[in-house]
């Protein structure tokens, strides 16, 4: 059995999306900041279906996240930003339509039954059962690879809570959100060893195991 890990970026005063999220601004104010050192990356580029791109310090730990995902684990509000009946979501399709970038099955957790979505080979699973179920559920399609708690930032404080995260890799933007949704919001203590550092430019991965 794989691992369940965490790879997000967040900003130096620790928020993973800005101020006033909207359909609009899914990442709220100033919230793409986080993500603009690997749109660049050749690594990440070829998963979307893009060409061309850079190779940096960081293009080595994508590769190595996406070989080692099986399964990934997200909330509704990460797979559409909505929430209540899914026939009043405007963005019901999701953020990424029928272009899934993703390397294994998407097990949504949502309050409101849906049948699974295909797209391409791939499926979008949606649970109403609670987290364990669906990490469970995760946990078996993966295989011996890992599943990739994809967010939002509740989704990943649960796995927390309930002792279920094994590796957290923070990728610290150097900028200020000033406000917006934190990662670390409200849970207990929890004692995590560092355990690797990697400098690239516009942001600083540092990834921790989580002690059980």
């Amino acid at each position: 059995m794989g691992k369940v890990t965490v790879d997000i970026s967040i900003s130096l005063d620790g928020f993973v999306a800005g101020p006033n999220p909207s359909l609009e601004q899914p990442l709220g104010e100033g919230g793409e900041q986080l993500h603009e050192w690997v749109l660049g990356l050749e690594a990440w580029r070829k998963q979307h279906g893009l060409e061309g791109g850079e190779t940096t310090a960081s293009s080595a730990l994508v590769e190595e996240s996406l070989a080692g995902t099986g399964a990934y684990l997200m909330g509704r509000k990460m797979y559409s930003g909505g929430q209540g009946p899914w026939e009043g979501d405007p963005n019901a399709g999701g953020w990424w339509g029928e272009d899934l970038p993703f390397v294994g099955p998407v097990f949504v957790l949502t309050h409101h039954p849906r049948e699974p979505l295909k797209s391409k080979g791939k499926t979008m699973t949606f649970v109403t059962d609670g987290f364990e179920t669906a990490l469970t559920r995760a946990r078996e399609a993966a295989g011996e690879k890992n599943v990739a708690v994809a967010g939002g930032a509740d989704v990943i404080q649960q796995a927390l809570a309930a002792g279920e995260l094994d590796e957290l890799q923070v990728n610290v933007v150097p900028i200020l959100l000033g406000g917006g949704t934190r990662l670390f919001e409200g849970g207990g203590q929890q004692a995590l060893e560092l355990v690797r550092v990697v400098e690239a430019p516009g942001v600083t991965h540092l990834k921790y195991r989580v002690e059980h």
